[in-house]
């Protein structure tokens, strides 16, 4: 590092940083100011959180949980809160060069300044930007490196559910819903600091260990047997508790965030203001982590979402806004909710939007009022399996005549562009499950020709590869490797293409299976995986979710290096199918899910067995809510939207 300048605690880095914007793409992103942005003054404050996400700024500032959360800080007297992203090499060299540390976009104060550094994991491939963004910062590494001077390194998101491969570099991880647990952070910080900083950090480190949601690695040992499995996670100390469990937001009403929008100066991935209509997801597709780790279902009510859309729009001047959760048009009062909302904004330019739809639950009606008042979009369909029999084994129930059915009636009613998202590498698979991906798409267009009476439809085929995931019943799969998902990908490409007059309304876009192997060892891995990481951010590793920068050999190689000291590798952690009685890395830490329904529930994905949404049908007993004390909130409420006249008055 050269020429390291001294600077005052939260003094400005501006004048040291501007001249080097100069000299790099796209350097808006690193100027902060955007509409609804929040500088607080350092010394009015007791506690002072940097929030990261570990991606480049146009992906990481639409990002929901870090608005909240920069808001619900902000919104405290005794803490602010300021945002940094990761910085490009370019200006990353530059930094280094000119002894310009990692900055928050806000105030653009030194991130080494802060007591907190919040980092929110949508993915697990954003672990190399997490050591560069704290190597520019000058904190060190390791967390057992660090002293009173340095930040507390807290993990959050959805990847913090396994955060043992990042065990060696950050002090703690957040399980579950962030809200709550970073005010109980706060006060645990800003009483140590008022005390005069007892103890040092490890007396802070246990304090926030008792907080309930917090996981702190070091306190905790984990043994290996010979055959290299883990043998037992201990903890060593007897006041933090022996496992870890998650924290639930309750009454999502109440919790009415982000109530201001950010809106960002450069170009984003998101350019429309989303509001979460509920979160959680019961109908339990054995895939998919997310719908695993949130439970329960939570919705927010008609009039709270309604009153969230009318802030939102007037903060932010958006013209689209996005109804989010795992699977929107599960909400229980989603028609109503949309057609009182088109009818909120009728004659204005304001349209609302699903991420995608689940087949069994479109219809026109409410497809028609989503794209009423602004423009009607493609729609997205994600069967994720490309047989009957796979959506058996994954438990995402649609019949190809059900699909088949539903995307012939869009195309019937005006719609020309429908996108379906599939995966590949399931449990189970064979080449025939991935080749009736190919007979559905044609089926789809030639039926969509018919109703719509012309040629003029598209249909785009999106595949991403399978990745086995902590807390789902395929956490124990043995993950299909690069060459068997590349294989069935070729296949499935020739046999689109075998008829051209309809293979060319049928678009194919898929990534190769090579970043979906990494992406298996870091979701799966365990604190020896900390090696390959650091060892891949020393030799170039960043920004490994984008394909420009993703080095397979990269990691392959440090993976061979570093894991076989320990007798296990790459494939150890990936393509391995793991036993039913196997200490799992992530075992202590508590998803509220019972691991031996999770185990009944991978043997009957095995027998293609079925389970229904227990929103709708008796409780399963999965573990959630008595493990949690929480409960399914759902409508529907009998309550609806008053026209915004009299909201406005």
């Amino acid at each position: 590092m050269t020429g390291t300048t001294r600077h005052a605690s939260g003094e400005t880095l501006y004048p040291r940083l501007e001249p080097l914007l100069a000299q790099v793409q796209k350097p808006i992103q690193y100027v902060g100011g955007e509409l609804n942005a929040q500088v607080k003054a350092w010394d009015d404050v007791a506690v002072h959180w940097a929030l990261m996400y570990p991606d480049a700024y146009e992906v990481g500032l639409p990002n929901q949980g870090l608005m909240i959360l920069y808001e619900v800080l902000n919104e405290r007297p005794d803490a602010l809160a300021e945002r940094t992203y990761a910085v490009w090499p370019d200006l990353a060299g530059l930094m280094r060069e000119q002894g310009v540390p990692q900055f928050t976009v806000d105030a653009h104060r030194a991130v080494g300044d802060f007591d907190l550094l919040g980092v929110s994991f949508a993915t697990e491939l954003g672990y190399t930007n997490l050591l560069e963004a704290l190597d520019l910062a000058r904190i060190p590494l390791h967390a057992l490196d660090r002293d009173e001077s340095h930040p507390v390194v807290v993990a959050g998101g959805h990847a913090a559910f396994n955060p043992e491969p990042i065990a060696d570099f950050v002090d703690c991880a957040v399980l579950g819903d962030g809200e709550q647990a970073v005010g109980d952070i706060t006060d645990v910080v800003a009483a140590w600091k008022e005390q005069g900083r007892p103890g040092g950090r490890v007396e802070l480190l246990a304090r926030l260990a008792r907080v309930d949601g917090v996981y702190v690695p070091r306190f905790y040992a984990v043994g290996y047997g010979p055959d290299g499995a883990i043998t037992a996670v201990t903890r060593t100390r007897d006041d933090v508790p022996a496992r870890v469990g998650k924290r639930t937001v309750m009454d999502l009403d109440e919790w009415p965030y982000p109530k201001t929008p950010l809106v960002p100066l450069a170009e984003s991935v998101h350019e429309r203001m989303s509001v979460e209509i509920f979160r959680g997801c019961t109908r339990g597709c054995r895939f998919c982590q997310a719908g695993m780790i949130t439970r329960p279902v939570r919705e927010r009510t008609i009039t709270g979402i309604g009153s969230m859309v009318d802030q939102g729009l007037r903060a932010t001047g958006y013209e689209e806004v996005g109804l989010l959760s795992l699977s929107s048009a599960d909400h229980s009062e989603i028609g109503q909710l949309a057609k009182e909302l088109a009818d909120r904004y009728e004659g204005t330019n304001t349209g609302l939007s699903l991420p995608s739809t689940r087949v069994d639950a479109f219809n026109v009606t409410l497809a028609n009022e989503l794209s009423r008042n602004g423009r009607r979009s493609g729609l997205t369909f994600a069967p994720e399996g490309g047989s009957e029999r796979i959506r058996r084994v994954i438990n995402k129930t649609v019949s190809k005549d059900d699909l088949v059915r539903t995307v012939t009636t869009a195309y019937a009613n005006g719609w020309r562009q429908v996108k379906l998202y599939f995966m590949c590498g399931l449990p189970t698979e064979t080449d025939e499950d991935v080749l009736e991906i190919a007979e559905l798409a044609v089926e789809v267009i030639r039926a969509g020709r018919e109703a719509s009476g012309s040629k003029d439809v598209r249909c785009t085929v999106s595949i991403g590869g399978f990745v086995p995931k902590p807390h789902t019943p395929f956490q124990w799969a043995g993950q299909a490797s690069a060459e068997t998902i590349d294989h069935r990908l070729r296949v499935l490409r020739q046999a689109i293409n075998a008829d051209r007059r309809i293979g060319r309304s049928i678009g194919l876009r898929y990534h190769d299976g090579k970043p979906g192997v990494v992406e298996g060892l870091l979701s799966r891995g365990d604190r020896r995986v900390g090696r390959v990481i650091e060892r891949v951010w020393r030799e170039g590793g960043r920004f490994d979710g984008w394909s420009e920068h993703f080095s397979y050999e990269r990691w392959t190689a440090a993976a061979a290096e570093e894991l076989s000291a320990f007798g296990v590798d790459l494939d150890w952690f990936t393509t391995r199918e793991r036993t039913q009685d196997e200490v799992l890395p992530w075992d202590h830490l508590d998803s509220g899910l019972d691991k031996e329904w999770l185990w009944d529930d991978w043997q009957e994905a095995l027998s293609e067995e079925e389970v229904a949404d227990c929103r709708w049908t008796p409780c399963y007993d999965c573990g959630v809510c008595p493990t949690n004390g929480t409960e399914i909130q759902i409508g529907p409420t009998g309550r609806s939207l008053l026209p915004l006249t009299v909201v406005g008055r």
